[in-house]
């Protein structure tokens, strides 16, 4: 059954129309400049690490002793140990999260499927509320006596409770972390009943762009696992705030409970489903790319579409790949290896389809294109440099080197940072109504691209090298001297895409106001989002539309209207019967 919202006056206050809206378009865009913000400074952070690790006791350039002047400049040990962590938190939980669900998915989601809205437009705009609250908690730890977070993005015992993080910067982690799940959880809710009960009449689960099954799958992941995540740092909530001792160092010799790897398990039984969580919308918005500037089917639409789905439920249960050195039994870390090759399959599967999808396509480099191109490069090396990961006797040796460091960001950092600029630069005009400049666009895209491959490629490098993560100053050892020139090249690359990054701001910013007006469909897709004006009215569509065909449908030689596609609104041209 199809549920359908009435149409609805837009609202005329500022208050109403901007800070408290119910419109998903809008919180939408909330979530992109949300995203965007927390993006720059996940990457100042970033690039203050670079520095310290290829000129290390020098001071940072220009700001570095107006960040820290009791040491002229030099970032000093434990601020190191606290960019670290709050750069992975940043850029996971507050950045790549609210630009490509926050944002994308309130924008995609009713627009693709046909509705006016979401199912809870209140619920909704909560969300976001409670995002932004949570981005305010964190930041506010910057402010404290003894600073933020220091014990990692992932926070394990002991080092994140009292003993090793005595401040208050941990705990304000823990409470900003527990309100983002909120937030998440809360979307997660609204875009699972959304995708079921409000897809515009004709449209099965089969008629879905792949953008909206990415969507969704990640949406049930949401759903299922961040109350897991919640009730971790609750936890350790308790055990800093109230004496309990869930993941206290010892305990369990004592009481009886207690133990740090207990915190491990919780966190990676969210941990793990959270890397797909993040990039299965980056995996749906380029599957439906590469077809649309490919101009031809998206090639074994289902068998992605299930692939996909596949992948979604066998995330739930490769985690332990995470706690190969942990002690784990052998018996276990066989399985969790064995799960994890599993994985593999449906990962290829659909990275197979992306490649049938290009073949032979008349391809359109538009910069929404060249950013997917660049997603199916990196997944590329990431997904093959995770089978060492996932393997345990090369995972011994590998874990907790930059090696480790350099495959996470082949797959979440550069995949998933990449799918988002694709998507902003092909929904653009549709959201502001105006086309960003395609030759400053293809600057960002090859600055980017190669500052990244530098980075990423050069940190699994050194991590083969046998270089360690979250050292201060890894030069100390002897052994590694050998590795200085090549940290110093992976920093001059971060550098490089940090520079990447201006003329997407100066692009977007400008584009906003003063970019070139966007006709109703620039890029001659079929989806419904395209059959409206840029940007759509409040409550998008006039009438719900009526879906006859798949997204996908390019290149018929039965057509005959001067186009190479077909909008979901037509019936399929079919040629004669043989």
């Amino acid at each position: 059954m199809t549920y359908v919202h009435a149409k609805h006056d837009a609202p005329t206050t500022f208050w109403s129309k901007y800070i408290v809206s119910y419109d998903h378009k809008v919180i939408a865009k909330q979530f992109l400049w949300y995203g965007i913000f927390f993006l720059g400074v996940g990457g100042l952070m970033a690039l203050l690490i670079r520095w310290t690790l290829a000129f290390p006791g020098q001071p940072f350039p220009v700001i570095g002793h107006m960040l820290f002047p009791h040491t002229d400049g030099v970032v000093p040990p434990d601020t190191y140990a606290m960019l670290f962590s709050l750069h992975g938190t940043i850029m996971i939980f507050y950045a790549i999260t609210p630009i490509l669900i926050g944002a994308f998915g309130n924008y995609c989601i009713p627009l693709m499927i046909g509705a006016r809205d979401m199912a809870f437009p209140l619920l909704n705009m909560l969300s976001f509320h409670f995002a932004a609250l949570s981005g305010l908690i964190l930041l506010a730890s910057l402010f404290l006596p003894l600073g933020g977070a220091a014990a990692g993005w992932t926070s394990y015992p002991t080092l994140s409770t009292l003993i090793g993080s005595p401040g208050l910067g941990q705990t304000f982690w823990c409470l900003a972390i527990f309100v983002l799940g909120i937030s998440s959880t809360m979307g997660a809710i609204n875009y699972i009943t959304t995708i079921i009960s409000f897809r515009a009449p004709g449209m099965g689960y089969f008629d879905m762009p792949l953008t909206i099954w990415g969507l969704w799958l990640t949406a049930i992941l949401n759903a299922i696992f961040i109350p897991v995540l919640g009730a971790g740092v609750l936890l350790l909530l308790f055990d800093r705030l109230f004496g309990t001792t869930f993941f206290l160092a010892g305990a369990a010799a004592t009481s009886g409970t207690g133990d740090p790897i207990l915190f491990q398990h919780v966190f990676w039984i969210f941990g793990h489903p959270e890397v797909y969580i993040l990039i299965l919308p980056a995996w749906g918005i380029v599957s439906d790319l590469l077809s649309f500037f490919a101009r031809k089917p998206a090639f074994g639409y289902k068998a992605t579409a299930l692939s996909m789905t596949a992948v979604t439920v066998l995330s739930t249960l490769v985690y332990g790949h995470h706690m190969f050195t942990t002690q784990m039994s052998p018996l276990l870390t066989q399985t969790f290896m064995t799960l994890t090759m599993t994985i593999s399959i449906p990962s290829a599967v659909f990275f197979a389809n992306w490649l049938g999808t290009i073949w032979r396509g008349s391809i359109r480099f538009d910069s929404p294109m060249l950013f997917a191109l660049g997603v199916v490069f990196v997944f590329g090396l990431g997904g093959l440099t995770g089978l060492y990961l996932g393997t345990v006797t090369t995972d011994l040796y590998l874990h907790d080197t930059y090696f480790v460091v350099g495959h996470f960001h082949y797959t979440m950092a550069a995949s998933v940072l990449l799918g988002g600029f694709a998507a902003t630069y092909f929904w653009f005009p549709k959201m502001f109504g105006r086309m960003m400049n395609e030759t400053w666009a293809k600057v960002h895209f090859w600055l980017t691209m190669i500052g990244l491959n530098g980075v990423f490629f050069g940190m699994m490098v050194v991590g083969w090298g046998g270089m360690h993560r979250r050292l201060y100053n890894p030069f100390v050892y002897e052994f590694m001297e050998k590795l200085i020139p090549m940290n110093t090249f992976i920093t001059w690359s971060a550098i490089l895409m940090g520079i990447g990054q201006l003329p997407f701001v100066y692009n977007f910013i400008h584009s906003m106001f003063y970019g070139e007006k966007a006709s109703e469909n620039p890029w001659q897709v079929g989806t419904l989002e395209w059959t409206l004006p840029s940007p759509p009215i409040h409550y998008n569509f006039e009438e719900i539309p009526v879906v006859k065909c798949g997204p996908h449908e390019f290149g018929n030689p039965n057509l005959n209207n001067g186009r190479d596609f077909q909008y979901q609104t037509e019936e399929l041209v079919k040629g004669p019967q043989a």
